[in-house]
């Protein structure tokens, strides 16, 4: 998925556009008008990632076209070209869920770095920390698909079925928000980590994808840490009703990042053994606990104080596994 689609109807300003992005390996695609770049659009709905179009056009205008191209594929990044940027006009394509403005005449480097902007933002806003997503408008290939060595963390509640059949659908949504998956995201992002996905009342975490370091299994655990004493305060406030035990599973290895997923819908993951070892040490994990593989445990031992755990059986490993618990950072 890394088509442009560039849309106005003076093929000065398309050609334009073109050259000024053709260093970007973007397979460029072009239209005179609104309707057929949504012609385009639902031609190759899972190449394009980025649609440009002029505001003022005949026919459709440029917000009419952003607006029918989100429809026929949200995950698209809609950006304006004008030369006649209004307040009225900014209002509606914000009320629309365009993405980002350009103004003409536009500098190629600008025109470049913008584009790279808004099309990472969009993508990461929601599930990277502002320090990772500032590195990645810089060079967004790290959302291309690869091999990298990361450190995937599990957290769940214990007993969630039952805790939910007890409240208010609607007033259990908030306090989950409010107590769990609100707080346990802030302390991901504070340390850097990439907040993968929310499944039903588990989180799974990255550290070391798209951006890596040296600390990522450090930074992993910490966050870990943080989590378990976070609840534990949380916990305290309320009657059992409302208690929210967490058990976590962490394992360091090598993982295929990448954006993955269909025309409609598109996420940054990970995939691989290394993500389905550490969801098998969270299920493992008794409440409170923070179950570490050897491999994490090998990157962290210096920084950790943990209890050496008997080996176990993991499925899709033929032998056993030495696990530690971890009981809080030295």
């Amino acid at each position: 998925m890394n088509g442009l689609l560039v849309v106005d109807d003076e093929e000065g300003v398309r050609r334009a556009v073109q050259k000024a992005l053709g260093k970007e390996n973007y397979d460029v695609f072009t239209a005179p008008n609104g309707s057929e770049a949504i012609s385009i659009v639902k031609d190759h709905p899972a190449e394009i990632a980025i649609c440009i179009s002029d505001f003022k056009m005949p026919g459709l205008d440029g917000l009419q076209t952003l607006a029918a191209i989100g429809s026929i594929n949200p995950d698209i990044t809609r950006i304006m070209l004008t030369g006649y940027a209004t307040l009225e006009g900014a209002i509606a394509a914000t009320n629309e869920g365009i993405d980002g403005f350009l103004t003409k005449p536009f500098d190629n480097v600008e025109l470049r770095a913008k584009v790279r902007e808004y099309f990472v933002r969009k993508r990461l806003k929601q599930f990277v920390s502002p320090q990772v997503l500032q590195q990645l408008q810089v060079d967004p290939a790290y959302l291309t698909p690869r091999k990298q060595v990361a450190t995937l963390v599990f957290v769940d509640i214990r007993g969630f079925t039952r805790l939910t059949e007890k409240h208010d659908p609607q007033e259990w949504a908030l306090f989950l928000s409010d107590n769990y998956f609100s707080p346990l995201g802030e302390i991901i992002f504070q340390n850097n980590g990439t907040l993968d996905k929310h499944i039903g009342d588990g989180i799974m975490a990255i550290y070391g994808a798209p951006i890596a370091s040296n600390e990522d299994a450090l930074r992993a655990v910490r966050s870990a840490v943080e989590m378990r004493d976070r609840m534990q305060a949380i916990n305290a406030q309320y009657d059992k009703d409302y208690q929210l035990p967490i058990a976590i599973g962490i394992h360091s290895g090598e993982v295929v990042v990448g954006m993955f997923g269909s025309a409609r819908k598109r996420e940054y993951t990970a995939l691989g053994h290394t993500v389905n070892v550490a969801a098998r040490l969270e299920q493992m994990a008794a409440p409170g606990q923070i179950l570490i593989s050897s491999q994490t445990y090998n990157l962290v031992q210096p920084h950790v104080e943990v209890t050496r755990l008997e080996p176990v059986m993991v499925k899709g490993l033929s032998e056993p596994m030495q696990v530690y618990n971890v009981l809080n950072l030295m």
